[in-house]
């Protein structure tokens, strides 16, 4: 029994060191005409990433040139949120987003805006009243409004849609609202109201719910539940924006499609808005990874992302888009979330902009899982307990 488990184990990582080697090779000798996401699914959905403003400005010109090759669809990973385009009652600042969105435009590639409400991000202002004191229900729905209107209609026809409301369910608990200042001041409505607001201000825009770990059933419960709140009083959510900042090892496969399948049957869309797949679980605290990625966590990531990929190609008649959160393993934001200054390495672009395993594997998902040791991979401990064995 020893023996032919062991035997498994050498199969299986000779496996993954041809095909890191056969992929490695390919990316080195074809990296000039390396083959495009967004030619890859052309038929299926829009293939996004999101980018800072450095890219957006010329000053990451490889990176630049990485985004215009691979990807038709941009969101501002942060120049859209209220801090940096409105951080001071009666001042925008509009230097970032512009700079998105004319780098998109120069492109052809389509805008998605992100994000009008959240429960971060906002200056303390917003929610104070004159005498410092807290904002009335008045005046927040009035500076609300007043913001989305403003925002909204400088790019109004030049963006697809926007995540209007980000990361309102609860997580935990019977609520099914989180506790944030917008619910506090205005009440449950709040979510009702910025809606409303966003469809006066550019009624050709997308409206979109976004918010995370939407796999999870009890907050999938909840979110198809605010979905209908809002359908029922005439509300349009025309996508749910599932972020999709998962890992290697979770959530399970089923639940993912099990989430696409509820919101479906709502009559709504589904973006995959924030998509990277992180080397390390929740549980997981160190800094393993910081010189440098075994071969075997390689292929983990790139099984993983093949297999999400296989569920959002055979429901491309729902999904819309699929955005990953960053361009390369140098932009990401898991860097220095949850683990501030931990080395990540989550995306299909390693930090020099080469093409890892994933992205052959996002390329081909099924021509890789048809590999009998690839698949195995989806069922294996790599890269799990507190030490990665």
């Amino acid at each position: 029994m020893l023996v032919a488990k062991l035997l498994t184990v050498v199969c299986l990582f000779g496996a993954i060191a041809v095909m890191l080697a056969r992929h490695s090779g390919h990316a080195a000798a074809s990296a000039p005409v390396l083959p495009a996401l967004k030619d890859a699914y052309r038929d299926c959905f829009l293939v996004g990433v999101a980018i800072d403003y450095a890219v957006a400005a010329g000053s990451d010109e490889v990176t630049a040139r990485l985004v215009a090759h691979q990807f038709n669809c941009i969101t501002p990973e942060n120049a859209m949120k209220w801090w940096p385009i409105h951080p001071d009652d009666g001042r925008y600042d509009f230097t970032q987003a512009d700079a998105v969105v004319a780098f998109a435009e120069r492109g052809g590639m389509a805008v998605v805006g992100h994000t009008l409400l959240w429960h971060e991000m906002t200056p303390e202002w917003v929610f104070q009243g004159p005498d410092g004191e807290q904002a009335s229900r008045e005046l927040l729905l009035a500076r609300l409004g007043e913001h989305i209107k403003t925002v909204v209609g400088r790019y109004r026809g030049r963006v697809r849609g926007w995540d209007v409301v980000n990361e309102a369910v609860a997580d935990e608990g019977p609520d099914l609202l989180r506790d944030s200042p917008w619910r506090r001041i205005i009440g449950d409505d709040y979510v009702e109201q910025a809606f409303r607001f966003a469809a006066v201000a550019d009624p050709s825009a997308e409206p979109y719910l976004n918010d995370y770990r939407l796999s999870d059933p009890a907050k999938r419960d909840k979110t198809v539940r605010l979905i209908r709140i809002l359908q029922g009083r005439g509300i349009k959510v025309h996508a749910v924006g599932m972020q999709g900042h998962w890992n290697i090892q979770s959530p399970p496969l089923e639940e993912i499609e099990a989430s696409i399948k509820a919101f479906a049957a709502l009559g709504v869309k589904v973006n995959i808005s924030e998509l990277d797949m992180s080397l390390f679980t929740r549980e997981q605290t160190d800094d393993r990874y910081r010189n440098g990625v075994p071969v075997e966590v390689l292929a983990k990531q790139a099984a993983r992302y093949a297999a999400v990929f296989e569920i959002f190609r055979r429901h491309r008649d729902v999904i819309d888009r699929v955005t990953f959160w960053g361009p390369t393993d140098r932009h990401s934001w898991l860097n220095d979330h949850p683990v501030k200054g931990r080395t990540n390495h989550p995306l299909l672009f390693d930090r020099t902009g080469q093409a890892k395993p994933a992205f052959w594997a996002v390329v081909d998902p099924a021509a890789f899982l048809a590999d009998p040791a690839h698949r195995a991979l989806l069922a294996s401990d790599v890269g799990a307990g507190p030490t990665g064995n």
